[in-house]
């Protein structure tokens, strides 16, 4: 019976490491009771993997046993603590420094430095290490992957290879046969490793060389054909191979479109990251038609008509994330331009903590969309992030008791149980025609897509005032801003006063790179700036700048962060609206307890050291421009 339980943990440990198939096990069992011999051997007469393998994963699983062992011994987890990780281990196939640091007993560096010790090999932080593109690139992207391993120096004499497993040693043979120089190993994390290769090992060159391949089918077509208009069919396999590695390189940028404008010699593919694009250019000018054609019929529009913008989507699996394509088509002189939203279907992506506030505005934002009814306003101009924050506000308020139903145009994101109606304006179905009909189908909640103009206004006023909770946005500066915009729209004061609860204004600014982020004194303006706004709260100011790495592919800034200021409504500047004095609800607007401008947040999280003071100034710069804030400014002069 001892002998039955261990060779079913064995075939449990080789499934759940990806050696072999539950099915393979499952049969290899079967062979055993059949002949009794023992399982790893049953496996290989069975051919389902051969005795180096099954050494080397015995090999693997007692060396993780003794690791185990010896970190109980230096008192850095207990007994019961490696139990739970192993058996954790053995149901995610995960490695033992990872599953220590998921259940919390010992975070993933301190694992790795304490193994890079007992192995006596260092450790390298990739997360700090400065690594040449060239250089990485040395080593095929296949056998990187495969092999777990990047070059981190290379010399005549010596290579230094970080690895996370330098005691493979079929991988180190396999390693040194290819590049036929000796090589120094080192620890590294798997996390980091991997981001590496997403970084590295774009798709740069196998889009230009596909490109290459395409013009050569695109010019061989042609000649042995009068007419101008190219068959797809004969060069589809070329196409595909650039758009699949297109969207592979976009997914791995995080990028959020990708740009495709031919010009007159050459096609310029440029992609958005963290709000700037980026320029790849292809000498082949001559296949935009067939990489146009391609991607109009994914998203299912018409591939004749070339004079007109048209617009599509479609849906695409790239790295085992579902990305949502947006295709928006324009006749520009030399073709059609074609820009491709990316959107993202992970849930992960429109939780409401992801939008980056402060702790405190979340919390009150959370407490006025927990109201069973009124208008909450999101307003910033294109690009700024409102609906991912109204998403995320309604990935809150989605459950079983609640019917929630969205006008869009178009629906961005997918998301169960919620009703989501798009706006097909040449069939007559208006936000206005489509508004009417969704008060008479009894929802809780309403989502307007943006209040663009008097009609639909009044509509969704309508509903926040007979007890639905509507969500909106609008294109405007700023919070205070926007009540001034519905009153000159023709919206009576005393309708929008009753109706609304908060407004939330916000922008998206780049994180400065947390990997390469260096600190950097002020200069004598810049204090002095700094001071005026913020006062006392500038003391200490921690200004920050990214020299440059491997994450933020050398920009410096990795990621974005929403500045957000939130105006909610009160006894007073109610009145003030009801009565559409608008100057007075300006003055009231801007001295409410808890209410921070975006331009004083914007200083706050420069000061801090989260985001560049070059972009903090944009943001002091639109309110100075704000033609409210000057409006306030003469009356507090007055």
């Amino acid at each position: 019976m001892p002998s039955q339980t261990k060779t079913n943990l064995i075939g449990d440990l080789l499934v759940s490491s990806r050696v072999i198939t539950s099915d393979q096990r499952d049969k290899g069992l079967l062979y055993k009771d059949e002949t009794g011999v023992r399982l790893g051997e049953g496996l290989i007469c069975l051919g389902y993997l051969d005795s180096e393998q099954l050494q080397e994963f015995l090999q693997r699983q007692n060396k993780l046993k003794r690791i185990g062992e010896l970190l109980v011994a230096a008192g850095l987890i207990t007994p019961e603590q490696l139990q739970k990780a192993l058996e954790e281990q053995k149901e995610t196939g995960a490695k033992l420094g990872q599953s220590l640091d998921r259940l919390g007993f010992l975070p993933e560096g301190q694992f790795l430095t304490f193994l890079a010790n007992k192995l006596k090999l260092p450790f390298v932080d990739l997360t700090k290490q400065t690594i040449d593109p060239i250089t990485v690139q040395r080593l095929p992207e296949a056998m990187a992957r495969r092999f777990r391993a990047v070059i981190l120096s290379f010399a005549p004499n010596e290579i230094l290879m970080g690895m996370i497993d330098p005691t493979d040693l079929f991988a180190y043979d396999q390693l040194v046969k290819f590049l036929k120089t000796p090589i120094k190993t080192a620890l590294v994390s798997q996390r980091s490793i991997l981001r590496i290769f997403d970084l590295y090992y774009r798709q740069i060159d196998e889009i230009d060389i596909q490109a290459a391949r395409l013009e050569e089918e695109v010019v061989e077509y042609n000649a042995g054909n009068d007419s101008d208009n190219l068959d797809e069919s004969a060069v589809d396999a070329p196409v595909v191979r650039i758009i699949e590695s297109l969207f592979s390189d976009a997914v791995r940028l995080n990028a959020s479109d990708i740009h495709i404008e031919p010009d007159s010699n050459v096609i310029r593919i440029r992609m958005r990251v963290d709000g700037v694009l980026t320029e790849q250019i292809i000498k082949e000018q001559r296949i935009a038609p067939a990489l146009v054609s391609k991607l109009k019929l994914m998203a299912g529009i018409e591939i004749a008509k070339k004079r007109l913008p048209q617009d599509g989507r479609f849906q695409i699996t790239v790295q085992e994330r579902k990305i949502d394509v947006r295709l928006s088509t324009l006749p520009i002189q030399d073709g059609e331009s074609v820009v491709l939203r990316l959107l993202d279907q992970s849930g992960d992506n429109l939780k409401l903590e992801m939008v980056g506030m402060e702790p405190d505005i979340l919390k009150r934002f959370k407490h006025q969309i927990s109201r069973p009814q009124g208008l909450v306003l999101v307003t910033g101009p294109t690009g700024s992030g409102k609906t991912t924050t109204i998403y995320g506000a309604l990935n809150v308020l989605n459950q079983p008791q609640s019917k929630i139903i969205t006008v869009e145009e178009p629906v961005e994101y997918r998301l169960p149980r919620i009703n989501q109606v798009q706006v097909h304006n040449k069939i007559g179905l208006t936000y206005a025609e489509i508004l009417r009909t969704v008060l008479r189908q009894d929802p809780d909640i309403v989502l307007v897509g943006e209040m663009r103009d008097q009609e639909i206004s009044r509509i969704a006023i309508r509903a926040a005032l007979t007890g639905h909770l509507v969500f909106s946005s609008l294109h405007t500066i700023s919070a205070v801003s926007t009540t001034i915009r519905l009153i000159e729209m023709g919206l009576e004061g005393y309708a929008v006063a009753a109706a609304l609860r908060c407004i939330l204004a916000q922008r998206l600014v780049r994180r400065v790179c947390k990997y390469c982020a260096r600190p950097r004194a002020a200069t004598f303006d810049e204090a002095k700036l700094c001071f005026s706004y913020l006062g006392d709260k500038a003391s200490g100011i921690n200004l920050q700048e990214g020299s440059g790495c491997s994450h933020c592919n050398n920009s410096g800034f990795l990621g974005r962060i929403a500045v957000v200021e939130l105006l909610e409504m009160n006894g007073e500047l109610a009145d003030a609206l009801r009565k559409e004095d608008l100057a007075h609800f300006v003055v009231l607007a801007n001295r409410i307890e808890g209410f921070v401008p975006l331009h004083i947040v914007a200083l706050k999280h420069a000061v801090n050291g989260v985001i560049s003071l070059t972009d903090a100034m944009r943001l002091v710069s639109d309110a100075q421009e704000d033609p409210v804030n000057t409006k306030n400014q003469l009356l507090d002069d007055s």
